[in-house]
């Protein structure tokens, strides 16, 4: 959590500057050794302030979707506090995380703002932005469905941050899968679902499905990832991204196996 102990400690900075910097700000300001503070912005690398604002982003936008139908289920409380969970927070962290929520369910919450200065923060690093969108939709499918007013705020959260329409409804297409999997003990995961996860089609060559496999797994390495700008916490999340990735290649490479 080197991050978060430079944050603490005033190295970083008291604000990141834009609505993230104000939510962050807001929700941890308690913590700062206050004759450290500074005014300016962070002055270290860019890589800890990215992880400031994945982490500040995570979990204020998930309060918004929570809110999103005028009500937060248990159940999303609970996809909530299972995230807190997998990242191994502190007890300082987990008290911002929820305040972050909180935050993200205030009618007046800055979503736009957020996503883009989010998605400058994360310098258009797809890999990046697409895990912090499969959190969100994992988040919104807590309680085993995506209502209207969740899935528009999912397209818009995709759309800001760059991602095309089928690319989202592709996303939603692989979260409600793997959670009816989960569900359903040891079924077999659809080939259909492979060949998505490893993004080719069906009639690829098995040269290029051999490819987007290492491609995939290079690009989702949790070590690359921390490096990029995701915090350390979330390394269980980027385990079971490359977990899911594997899979999808030994479904395909099995299968192709069978049929020759």
């Amino acid at each position: 959590m080197a991050w978060w102990g430079k944050l603490i400690g005033g190295t970083l900075g008291f604000m990141m500057g834009g609505p993230l910097g104000a939510l962050l700000g807001s929700s941890i300001g308690h913590q700062f050794d206050s004759g450290r503070r500074r005014a300016g912005g962070f002055d270290v690398g860019g890589q800890e302030r990215t992880q400031a604002a994945f982490f500040t982003a995570t979990f204020s936008v998930m309060g918004h979707l929570a809110k999103a139908d005028g009500q937060v289920s248990e159940h999303e409380i609970q996809a909530a506090r299972s995230l807190m969970h997998q990242m191994r927070l502190n007890k300082a962290q987990r008290e911002a995380a929820i305040d972050l929520f909180e935050k993200g369910k205030e009618p007046d919450f800055p979503l736009d703002a957020v996503l883009h200065q989010f998605r400058s923060e994360c310098h258009r690093r797809t890999t990046l932005l697409r895990m912090f969108l499969e959190i969100q939709v994992q988040a919104a499918w807590a309680d085993g469905r995506i209502d209207s007013a969740e899935n528009r705020i999912l397209a818009h959260v995709g759309e800001v941050l760059g991602f095309s329409t089928a690319e989202i409804e592709q996303l939603v297409n692989l979260v409600s899968g793997a959670a009816g999997q989960g569900q359903s003990g040891h079924r077999m995961q659809p080939l259909e679902d492979a060949y998505q996860v490893l993004g080719i089609s069906a009639d690829a060559p098995d040269g290029e499905v051999k490819k987007a496999y290492r491609r995939l797994t290079n690009q989702h390495h949790p070590d690359k990832l921390v490096a990029k700008g995701m915090p350390e916490e979330m390394i269980q999340l980027a385990n079971e991204k490359t977990q899911e990735i594997r899979n999808a290649w030994e479904r395909v490479r099995d299968h192709r196996a069978a049929q020759n």
